[in-house]
């Protein structure tokens, strides 16, 4: 008899809460939200915070279920397109502006957090930028880059400090960035649903929506067993394409990233880790980990075009694992699995609207915590008070992702990258 999949350790650890039950029959609503992700949910509890109540999300699946809870929990500010690349790409104002909204989001979750009472385990202590080679002239530029135009301070980390804190001998300087956090994202998303049903928000999971259009004045959304009619639509399914608007699925590109779940590691935990805070290090095909409440390592890392079986995901981050943390070499990994992101060519949020009732957010990339909280506020402020501060993506549209070429493209440019760290790692010795 074929085994059930091991779920993620988030799902593992969810918070239990009421089913939502499928959309039946016929309802009307003034807005519609269509995917129930951190994109989606942000954008409900906006709305809701904003008096806007008759709010209805619709997920095909579960709370949570694509990358929203499956990510490595890290929360901080800026975008999938460096800050470098957003400076000159916008000019200095509009850069800090744009960047702003992502630092101001970190704190909107922390509050959040506190004001609902949301149990997802947030551990307010931070990120290391930890150097994976000898050169320390990336930590620097980055460092003034973002003292001289963003009017963010990174503390340096000499290889002595740095190895207080995270022991290994792989790393050899690092920056400290404060105004960061990480939590347990599934139960964060949890919360979000939980307190925007409290305020009137109708959540339906299991309904998968198959058929958009257009119909006088208002927008007929059918699902299996139900319809539903309203004045404003959102659609926010990342990198779970809802296949309703060809224009803005080709847009992006589902990438996936991995994920594993050590067991509980006790001491040897304290023998890695003498930090709370999330480390992820300078190549470009960086690992990402954290140490969780229960004493177990959380490691992230690569991406891919494909999702992989948990074996598989095991086998890859085990072996990078091991390159930071070789005394680890006979733990077991109880969880491991992968998830699609949503990437654009451009390597920005896609935020906007068709100026008839239809709105979009997706393409957070790697960096979603922060922007689908941005991306919530935006699109909150717009459809309840008719605010323009969504134009400020307006730049970053619906870029056709030319799949499947573009995906073949973008797998190439990985390995490319990926090569160039080996190499470079290599002429260091």
């Amino acid at each position: 008899m074929k085994q059930p999949p091991v779920p993620s350790y988030y799902r593992a650890t969810a918070i239990p809460y009421e089913p939502c039950m499928p959309l039946e029959g016929r309802h009307d609503a003034r807005v519609a939200i269509i995917g129930g992700g951190f994109a989606g949910l942000n954008t409900a509890l906006g709305l809701a915070e904003r008096g806007v109540r008759d709010v209805v999300v619709l997920e095909r699946e579960q709370i949570g279920f694509g990358a929203s809870g499956r990510n490595g929990g890290f929360v901080f500010g800026g975008y999938s397109l460096g800050e470098e690349a957003l400076h000159h790409q916008l000019g200095a104002a509009p850069a800090r502006h744009i960047f702003d909204l992502t630092t101001a989001a970190v704190q909107r979750i922390r509050e959040r957090v506190s004001h609902y009472d949301i149990a997802c385990d947030m551990v307010d202590e931070g990120v290391i930028w930890a150097n994976w080679f000898r050169d320390p002239n990336v930590l620097r530029k980055r460092q003034q880059l973002l003292a001289k135009h963003y009017g963010v301070q990174w503390d340096w980390l000499t290889q002595a400090q740095l190895r207080e804190r995270v022991r290994s001998e792989r790393y050899h300087d690092g920056l400290y960035e404060r105004n960061a956090l990480h939590l347990h994202p599934l139960n964060y998303a949890i919360g979000l649903a939980a307190a925007a049903q409290a305020q009137g928000v109708r959540i339906h999971e299991g309904s998968d929506v198959w058929r958009l259009r257009r119909e006088g004045q208002q927008w007929c959304i059918h699902t299996p067993q139900g319809e539903l009619r309203a004045e404003h639509v959102v659609l926010a399914c990342g990198g779970y394409l809802a296949g309703l608007r060809r224009q803005i699925d080709r847009a992006v590109m589902p990438i996936a990233t991995y994920v594993m779940v050590t067991e509980p590691l006790g001491e040897r935990l304290d023998q890695c880790l003498q930090t709370r805070a999330a480390i992820y290090d300078t190549r470009f095909a960086f690992d990402y980990y954290r140490p969780l409440p229960d004493n177990r390592l959380l490691w992230g890392g690569r991406i891919s075009v494909r999702n992989r079986s948990a074996s598989a995901v095991r086998r890859v981050l085990m072996r990078d694992l091991l390159r930071v943390f070789p005394s680890l070499r006979e733990i077991r990994i109880d969880y491991a699995w992968s998830g699609l992101m949503s990437y654009a060519r451009h390597q920005m949020p896609q935020i906007g609207t068709s100026s008839d009732g239809l709105w979009w957010a997706q393409a957070f990339g790697g960096h979603g915590m922060a922007p689908t909280c941005v991306a919530g506020e935006l699109l909150a402020a717009a459809i309840a008070e008719g605010d323009d501060g969504w134009k400020q993506f307006a730049g970053y549209g619906l870029a056709g992702a030319y799949k499947p070429v573009g995906l073949l493209a973008a797998q190439a440019s990985y390995w490319w990258q990926e090569f160039n760290d080996w190499f470079k790692t290599s002429l260091e010795g």
